[in-house]
Formats: structure tokens, C-alpha cells, sequence
């Protein structure tokens, strides 16, 4: 909120302004960029238990979370890949990734904190949620 004096005849006078509701695409990159921040202890041990329960595991060498997947198929691989490439476009956010026929090596980190971040967790429930429709 901004406060702005103005001089009338009589003296000065406060106005208050309130500025318009920020544009949704301001929104958008400013979360973008707090989900890019580490996770707070807490947060990274609440997070990480729901992850690690549907077969996310921790990377020793880096803070990093690791997956495979397993389809019956490779194009069931290759759907799969093209959903979840479609949303680490949309929330500018991209996995690390391998696939030979039926099986997808999947790695999220975020290099812009250097470790793992809300972008990470975001990107992971997502693929977790595909997955399943596969």
C-alpha cells in the first residue's frame, strides 16, 4: 500500500492507495521462484516421507530424489514421458531422465538451489499421479 500527500487549499491531505491486483503471470513467477528456494527441514522431512512412501528415494551423491518406472510397453513410456514433459514445461521445471524400452530412470533436483526444492516435490506428486494412469 502507498501513502501519497497531496496539498489542497486547506493544507495537506493523505491519500491512500492501494495498488491493483497483481497480474496473474507475477503471481505465477513469483512463486515459481520461492518453490526454487531449499526445503526447510521440516518440510523436507514431512515431503520427502510422502514421497519416499510411493518408491521416491533419496540419492546419496546429491541432493537429489530418484525413481524408475516400470510399463508394459514403450509407448506406455513414452506417453508417460510426454505428460510429464508437457508439465516440466508448463512450470518451467525439468526432470533428469532415462528411457530404454519400458522403463523411465527418473532424477529432480533443482540447479538453481543446488539441491531439492518445492519444484522437485511439485514435479514428483505429478509424476506420481500419471504414473498411476498409465
Amino acid at each position: 500500500m502507498r501513502l501519497w500527500l497531496m496539498i489542497s487549499g486547506s493544507g495537506w491531505r493523505r491519500i491512500l492507495h492501494k495498488p491493483r491486483n497483481p497480474s496473474p503471470l507475477l503471481s505465477a513467477a513469483a512463486q515459481m521462484a520461492t518453490d526454487s528456494s531449499w526445503l526447510s527441514p521440516a518440510e523436507r522431512e514431512q515431503l520427502l516421507m510422502e514421497l519416499k512412501a510411493t518408491g521416491w528415494v533419496e540419492l546419496e551423491e546429491r541432493d537429489a530424489l530418484y525413481k524408475e518406472l516400470h510399463f508394459k510397453t514403450f509407448n506406455q513410456a513414452f506417453g508417460f514421458m510426454s505428460r510429464v514433459a508437457l508439465q516440466a514445461e508448463k512450470i518451467n521445471h525439468h526432470p533428469e531422465w532415462f528411457n530404454v524400452y519400458n522403463k523411465v530412470q527418473i532424477t529432480l533436483t533443482t540447479h538453481d538451489c543446488g539441491g531439492l526444492s518445492k519444484k522437485d516435490v511439485r514435479l514428483a506428486k505429478f509424476i506420481d499421479k500419471v504414473a498411476l494412469t498409465m
